[in-house]
């Protein structure tokens, strides 16, 4: 039986408890034996001169899933074309691990703007998609959400972003209880998003 793997993409700029939380939900309840941190050097959709170098991101994805078995830190896209598109990364894993089962992991807000993604409409073909829920500004449901490769997993509600961590450590203020003790030791230290 093919081993399951679940895909969460990000910046994760910086990675905090919020996402690890979801990470190890999925991997403790969901369909899948591992979560992938997937470390997007370049996101189409969001401003590269607001994210940290590559390696330091990557750093503190490492530093923060270390002590977790199910969780993984990936730099597969780090030698893809960029800016990075989903369809591009996931073709490249399913071509390099044949025998792995791939599912997309996302927010509920993503999966509205989801037909928009660059071949939507393989990527849903091909593989599954987990999606977990968010609170977010004018929700309506996403036309996806009854569709058979859509499956919608009742993680916790995490409502902690990184644009905000970034903020509050720019204003220095304490942000200890939304980062991983090896996450805010490494910030702290380079001196990071001040």
């Amino acid at each position: 039986m093919k081993k399951s793997i679940g895909l969460f993409f990000g910046t994760f700029n910086p990675i905090h408890l919020g996402h690890l939380a979801i990470a190890n939900h999925i991997a403790e309840f969901g369909p899948v034996d591992e979560v992938w941190m997937v470390v997007t050097p370049h996101n189409p959709h969001k401003k590269k001169k607001t994210l940290l170098p590559d390696y330091d991101r990557l750093e503190m994805v490492e530093l923060a899933t270390a002590n977790y078995d199910k969780i993984k830190p990936s730099a597969i896209e780090f030698g893809l074309p960029q800016p990075n598109y989903t369809i591009n990364t996931l073709v490249h894993l399913e071509e390099k691990h044949k025998h792995y089962d791939f599912h997309l992991i996302m927010g509920e807000d993503n999966l509205q703007s989801f037909p928009k993604w660059k071949n939507s409409e393989v990527i849903l073909e091909r593989f599954k998609i987990l999606v977990y829920p968010r609170i977010y500004d004018l929700k309506k449901e996403a036309k996806l959400k009854d569709h058979p490769k859509v499956t919608f997993i009742k993680a916790p509600i995490m409502e902690i972003s990184s644009t905000f961590i970034r903020q509050c450590l720019k204003e220095e203020k304490e942000i200890r209880p939304l980062l991983a003790p090896e996450v805010f030791k490494y910030i702290d230290k380079l001196g990071l998003y001040q």
